[in-house]
């Protein structure tokens, strides 16, 4: 008898926790690539930069102005294409997240439902015998 409640003990713990932890562990994943990502950008952000800066360190006559202005706006181009390509990535790894969250909330609202309908069934079982 206390090795079934024990054991009834244990099951309802493990039922307790497991969303939890599937949601650390999911939420440390999506820390690391989302760490990764920025770390990423902040790279690919810093490199555009400073080859600017260099082409601006080469400016000698107004000739090398003129080509340096000119490719100044292909740069920025260049840049807002990359600023809205990683925008995207971060929404779209935002969605994931949230799609996981929900899958986890599902499965534990299935299994708390479950461990309900278990813990009212022998209940309802004495009820019936005693009227």
């Amino acid at each position: 008898m206390q090795e079934n409640i024990l054991n009834a003990f244990a099951e309802q713990t493990k039922n307790l926790y497991s969303p939890m932890q599937k949601f650390s562990a999911l939420f440390v994943g999506n820390m690391e690539k989302m760490t990764e990502f920025q770390l990423n950008a902040i790279k690919s952000y810093a490199d555009a930069g400073i080859d600017q800066m260099k082409k601006a360190a080469e400016i000698k006559d107004a000739d090398s102005m003129r080509s340096f202005s000119s490719s100044q706006a292909e740069a920025t181009t260049e840049l807002n294409k990359k600023i809205m390509e990683d925008a995207k990535s971060l929404s779209e790894m935002a969605v994931e997240f949230k799609d996981q969250v929900e899958a986890i909330m599902e499965d534990a609202r299935g299994t708390a439902t479950s461990a309900a309908a278990a813990a009212t069934a022998p209940n309802k079982a004495k009820a019936s015998k005693a009227a």
